[in-house]
């Protein structure tokens, strides 16, 4: 009997995978590979449901024979291992950055004569009501709030990309690119202060009070399902920080960063040019010491930030407040530098991970943009944030519009420049 294969990264069974199983037996012996939590992750498919039940979910549906795992996004390893003589999927692999899978396929399965099955995608209004319904549930406070600890467990490095609002959570929820016969996406988005303030035209000096960055995060969830990392500037106040946990925990964000500063918070970047006061390792521990204390889930993560690089204060200094912070109850240490050259940054991964295999290193490679994720990753890092890039494109790219219009006197010039609205509408989903 011949064997026909295909690969599912669904935490519920629908008409369509019903309609792919039905197709198969046609074909042959049905075996059904699960995508593995490592897999679905990098597949921009958050297992809602853990690996065994998606196991067992599939085991107990009618015309399956066989299933097994499926380590990775690409099928070398299951196509060398079973051999398939089909492999059958939903066409909607003929395009987008899923094509790169199907080429992947197409090109085992013809070193030995195998072929694929392209079987029109079903999509319904029951169906999409289920899939609206799965993305909901991800969204959700308590779902989304688990995630990040998740995805330090399941990635090498996790990804997060500095957002604003709620197109620019969109683009970092849904943009997913296939190079080298890989996929690739964000893990995770990081709404900073400094990008907050600067899409409302204000300072970043802690002028934009938190009711207005919690409605920020409000726009983000409201249409996103990835975890967010809040910069949580210095946390303010003791008295007032405690608060902020709260209302961050009951939003579904699932890690702030506070800085070891005090004062009119001033821009790191600006290190010693400007005066900026460092907080003493005393008074910074009290306040993780008091966020620890009032958060209610054991989910939501508080990462120190320490600026001692930034100000000149040295590694040993760095190193001791890590130390301390950690103690105290951080759940992650972001270290920061404004360098161009990583060294710094690197002697203190590895001196930190030489006495401390565990917590979270946090870095943000604005300044040190040449070394790699991979590069840092092998130093221990475990989160890495693209703190301003977005922000930073889209300011040149309006201006210049802006002037061409006012050069010009009309639209035309600048009209092959731009997305189609169509094209971003496409983004939006509606219900």
């Amino acid at each position: 009997m011949e064997k026909v294969y295909t690969c599912f990264t669904t935490d519920v069974i629908h008409e369509g995978h019903l309609n792919i199983i039905n197709k198969a037996r046609e074909y042959g012996e049905v075996i059904i590979g699960v995508l593995s939590d490592e897999a679905m992750v990098k597949f921009d498919r958050f297992p809602a449901i853990p690996f065994e039940e998606r196991m067992k979910m599939i085991k107990s549906v009618p015309g399956v024979d066989q299933v097994i795992k499926q380590d990775d996004i690409m099928y070398d390893r299951v196509i060398e291992k079973i051999r398939p003589d089909y492999v059958i999927h939903g066409d909607n692999w003929l395009s987008g950055a899923t094509k790169a899978i199907r080429d992947n396929v197409e090109g085992l399965l013809t070193e030995y004569g195998g072929k694929i099955i392209d079987v029109p995608y079903t999509y319904n209004e029951n169906v999409r009501r289920i899939d609206a319904k799965m993305r909901e549930k991800l969204a959700m406070p308590e779902f989304r709030r688990k995630r990040l600890n998740r995805l330090l467990q399941l990635r090498p490095i996790v990804k997060a990309l500095e957002v604003h609002s709620g197109i620019t959570g969109l683009i970092a929820e849904k943009t997913v690119v296939s190079h080298d016969g890989m996929l690739d996406q964000f893990d995770a988005m990081w709404i900073s202060s400094l990008c907050d303030s600067t899409a409302k035209g204000k300072p970043d000096i802690e002028l934009v009070d938190m009711t207005s960055r919690f409605r920020t995060i409000e726009d983000v969830t409201e249409v996103t399902t990835k975890p967010i990392i809040f910069d949580g500037d210095t946390g303010g106040l003791t008295e007032h920080f405690v608060y902020t946990v709260r209302s961050l925990e009951r939003l579904g964000v699932s890690a702030v960063i506070i800085e070891d500063k005090t004062g009119l918070k001033k821009n790191s970047l600006f290190g010693t040019e400007v005066e900026q006061t460092q907080d003493s390792i005393e008074h910074f521990c009290e306040k993780i010491a008091a966020g620890k204390k009032v958060q209610l889930t054991d989910d939501f993560m508080i990462i120190a930030r320490i600026e001692s690089l930034i100000l000149e204060r040295g590694m040993e200094d760095a190193l001791t407040r890590a130390r301390a912070f950690v103690k105290a109850g951080a759940d992650g240490i972001m270290i920061h530098s404004r360098k161009k050259d990583p060294a710094e940054i690197l002697e203190f991964c590895d001196k930190f991970r030489a006495e401390d295999k565990k917590t979270p290193i946090v870095v943000v490679p604005t300044s040190f943009n040449t070394i790699t994720e991979e590069e840092l990753a092998q130093h221990g890092v475990n989160i890495v944030i693209y703190a301003n890039q977005l922000t930073r494109s889209a300011f040149p790219a309006m201006e210049e519009t802006a002037k061409e219009i006012l050069r010009c006197h009309r639209a035309k010039e600048v009209d092959d420049k731009l997305m189609p609205i169509k094209d971003i509408i496409s983004l939006i989903d509606t219900l």
